[in-house]
């Protein structure tokens, strides 16, 4: 039975049809480990939420297809040789000249203070030996919660503080959530604990830091329940300072590792992560020039592998070939039809067969250069988008490889694999041929119905490779249109990406190589606890709703469970909440739980314990708002309904009701006027938004649907960091000496003495002024230096974004100009107050930057504040 927790949360997709949700992984597949070094080390690269939103309908079920949405009920650039490797750019980035936000990652995560006690309750009622917490409440019996000053990045809420009154803290227009990063790796690293965790009999939360403890009997008393829980006298203690021995009491965050032994099934660490393969599937419809740049690709890619790697290697067309590593002087393959899904019989002969298919680079990386040397390009003459391309049924063999026993030809004996594999798809075009496919006309009578079928096909192929502990990314590339709609549900579903290119070249290698290295955990499970005066009201993220039946652990476990699709570093979970009503303690607790499987086969589980202080006053909740979280849960749950362009003109609408809101509920009346000034507390929000609504999520800048569909659903999975940076972009002017200055992202920016590079998270611009391009020298030195700091500032991202160049009054200059705000058009004290920067310039060179400037009709950030009545906030 499904457990009845916070309002029924689920999944919706865009057609009515229930799914199943997975259930709770077997607590007894277990693997026992040696703690493994993941926790310790630095995160290799950033990578890529679920939505609950108000509906009045009984059924809500998940579906990733969907949207990745979780709804409650009626509760409420040059030619790639090889992609570059680490920047060596050590230069300084100089701070703003203002108190501008200069960092795109982190604001201020919650400071878990070192309060004294938990807030008093006023007639107090527990059961389970309640009394006797009672009376020893103000002894030195209890341990209160003693809590060091740490900043954690796991989450992220929208204010440290939570106002007690229900009408003013549910004001929609400015909301309160969290963003939860389950995969994030922690520089510190959590606390590791090799036990089982002790758990609310009641409610099934953890016991952490914030836990009352009776010394004597060593009791705990849940800090969302209130009842009291035996900890099998584990906890039994003579003083306060005997308990800080145990991590999950003297640490907001802790990791419980599994480290039973499960006998034959035990992995070496060392062999664990070697288990795991890679399997390229390659289009192999590919012209001239774009094979070229494949190879060069590839060539790169499998020379940064690992050396215990397991690499696969499938080529897709009208036919699918699996290439066999077993033929060192010729590149052979086995040669499958494409118009069908593969049958059992043909699979087992391939598997069962001598050839063998996936090996470990050490062994086999010869064998994998000539392969890509042989490949050729396409010679019949048909346009990109009329070619057969069978991409479905490659990577259902693809997935049947990585299943089946395979022999290993280091060791000559059949091992099989699976578990936090990857398949990555190399497409240059449309899937036309074979399952999953659509015609390649538009116009064909019977289009919309096979492009319907095509949908649950790809949809139903990227859920079956899930269930195997397999994502699929798909890295497109070149100018012929894939059908990003068709595509999308295989990578989605899978827990994988689909990122867009230019072409098969530097960008695309960067990402082929990010994408294969960055870590991926399995069987994740996502457990969401709060407080009962709080209620979770919308979620988006990578994952299902996961009806998990806990009564007979627990008697009333009002927990909401999502099923992740994977587990990795940069994705992120954004969570809505409201309060049920007026608030009488002084605290309210968030509870976070993640239980997975990593790549070493350990099994975690990640706790995370938040109090935030509920306060009365408005300006004291305010000046506790994070302008840059609480710009990012606007914007997920904005762009989950943009989904398409005609949705993205309302939503820049919602966007300007959402401003006038804000100051009407929030800001103050000018004397003797009808115009609302917007609250100074939170001067930042209004300009991220601003970003939002004219930027590529919801403006008019990207041309193509297709672009856009692939930058929205990178954002609504993206990492806070990385959707920051695609909400708002961070602007940086170099200096002499090799220095750069953060600057507001504004035109005036745009000075023909500077060289400015400007970060937009899945594209990085360098921008040289007349002055510095006309010089050669002073130009080459300049373009440089911005192109190590972008790929400082990118070297662990994914998508790796790509990285243009352009001179002062190019055609292409016109990607950096749209994507900073018109400030020119201002009075020049605004401009000042906005960009001090100005101040140290000239009369001369402030004329001569104004003269540069072409008049347009877009509206600076300004005059659209005032377009709404609503008076700017005074500049920080």
């Amino acid at each position: 039975m499904a457990n009845p927790t916070q309002p029924n949360v689920g999944f919706t997709s865009s057609n009515t049809q229930e799914r199943q949700g997975p259930t709770l992984p077997n607590p007894d597949n277990k693997t026992p480990i040696l703690p493994p070094p993941s926790f310790v080390t630095p995160p290799r690269f950033p990578p890529p939420t679920l939505h609950l939103q108000k509906q009045d309908q009984a059924s809500n079920v998940l579906s990733p297809a969907n949207d990745g949405v979780i709804k409650t009920g009626s509760g409420h650039v040059p030619h790639l040789s090889t992609p570059p490797g680490p920047p060596v750019f050590t230069s300084p980035v100089r701070p703003a000249a203002v108190p501008f936000r200069t960092s795109p990652a982190s604001p201020q995560p919650v400071a878990f203070s070192s309060g004294p006690s938990l807030p008093s309750l006023s007639q107090p009622q527990f059961s389970n030996g309640s009394d006797e917490l009672q009376q020893h409440r103000d002894s030195d019996s209890i341990i209160q919660d003693h809590v060091p000053a740490e900043d954690s990045s796991f989450v992220l809420f929208s204010a440290h503080k939570v106002l007690k009154q229900k009408k003013q803290a549910n004001v929609p227009s400015l909301g309160f959530g969290a963003l939860l990063s389950p995969g994030r790796e922690i520089s510190t690293g959590p606390q590791v604990i090799q036990r089982d965790p002790h758990r609310c009999q009641i409610c099934g939360a953890y016991a952490n830091i914030y836990s009352n403890i009776l010394l004597g009997s060593g009791q705990w008393q849940c800090v969302l329940c209130r009842k009291l829980n035996g900890s099998g006298g584990e906890y039994i203690a003579y003083n306060k300072e005997e308990l800080h021995r145990f991590p999950e009491l003297s640490s907001p965050m802790v990791d419980y590792v599994q480290t039973g032994n499960k006998g034959p099934s035990f992995v070496p660490v060392s062999d664990s992560r070697m288990s795991a393969p890679v399997v390229l599937v390659i289009d192999e419809c590919l012209d001239e020039p774009h094979l070229q740049h494949l190879q060069s690709s590839l060539h790169a890619f499998v020379d940064s592998l690992p050396p215990t790697t397991r690499l696969g290697i499938v080529l897709y067309g009208r036919t699918v070939s699996v290439y066999d590593f077993s033929e060192e002087s010729v590149a052979s393959a086995d040669v499958l039809p494409g118009d069908k899904s593969p049958s059992q019989e043909s699979l087992k002969a391939l598997i069962y067969g001598t050839g063998i298919y996936l090996s470990p680079m050490h062994a086999s990386l010869p064998v994998a250069h000539s392969i890509f040397s042989s490949l050729r390009a396409y010679k019949l003459n048909i346009p990109e988008a009329s070619r057969d391309r069978c991409l479905g049924t490659a990577v259902e063999v693809a997935l049947a490889i990585i299943q089946g026993p395979s022999a290993d030809l280091s060791r000559g004996i059949v091992k099989r694999l699976g578990g936090n594999s990857r398949i990555i798809v190399c497409a240059g075009g449309p899937n036309t041929y074979g399952p999953g496919s659509v015609p390649h006309s538009f116009s064909h009578p019977n289009y919309p119905y096979m492009e319907k079928t095509a949908l649950k096909w790809m949809e139903s192929l990227g859920r079956e490779a899930h269930r195997h502990n397999t994502v699929v990314d798909i890295l497109c590339a070149g100018t012929c249109p894939v059908r990003i709609p068709i595509l999308q549900p295989l990578a989605k579903s899978s827990g994988g990406v689909l990122v867009l290119h230019d072409d098969f070249g530097e960008a695309f290698g960067v990402n082929l190589q990010r994408a294969s290295a960055r870590s991926a955990g399995s069987l994740g499970l996502l457990e969401l606890r709060t407080s009962d005066d709080i209620l979770i009201t919308q979620v988006v993220g990578p994952g299902e709703e996961s009806h998990v039946d806990t009564h007979e652990s627990f008697k009333n476990d009002t927990a909401l469970y999502i099923q992740m699709l994977s587990v990795e570093e940069a994705q992120c979970f954004s969570i809505s909440m409201e309060t049920k009503g007026d608030i009488k303690r002084d605290s309210v607790f968030f509870q976070f739980a993640i239980q997975y499987s990593n790549v070493y086969k350990a099994d975690v589980s990640r706790v995370v314990t938040v109090r935030l202080p509920t306060v009365d006053s408005i300006s004291g909740y305010l000046q506790s708002v994070q302008d840059e979280v609480a710009a990012v849960l606007i914007a997920k749950k904005t762009l989950l309904r943009a989904k398409n362009q005609s949705d993205a003109i309302d939503m820049r609408a919602t966007i300007d009701e959402r401003i006038k809101d804000i100051a009407l509920k929030f800001g103050s009346q000018l004397p003797k006027s009808k115009l609302h000034r917007f609250p100074n507390e939170i001067t930042l929000l209004p300009e991220l938004l601003f970003h939002l609504r004219r930027g590529p999520l919801l403006g008019s800048i990207i041309g193509h649907e297709d672009e856009r569909s692939v930058l929205r659903n990178l954002f609504l999975n993206a990492s806070f960091d990385l959707s920051l940076r695609m909400l708002a972009p961070r602007c940086l002017m170099h200096r002499e000496g090799g220095t750069f200055e953060e600057l507001p992202a504004y035109d005036l920016a745009m000075q023909s003495d500077a060289a400015v590079v400007l970060d937009h998270g899945t594209d990085v611009f360098i921008w040289l002024g007349a002055e510095v391009a006309a010089d050669e020298g002073r130009s080459a030195a300049a373009l440089a230096a911005c192109r190590t700091l972008a790929e400082e500032l990118t070297e662990f991202r994914f998508p790796a974004p790509r990285i243009l160049a352009f001179k002062e009054g190019s055609s292409q200059a016109r990607y950096f100009v749209s994507r900073l705000i018109p400030a020119h058009k201002d009075p020049p004290y605004e401009q000042e107050a906005r960009f001090p920067q100005l101040r140290s310039l000239t009369q001369e060179k402030r004329t001569k930057l104004k003269s540069s400037f072409v008049h347009f009709d877009d509206p600076s950030f300004c005059e659209w504040m005032r377009s709404l009545r609503v008076v700017p906030p005074e500049p920080r």
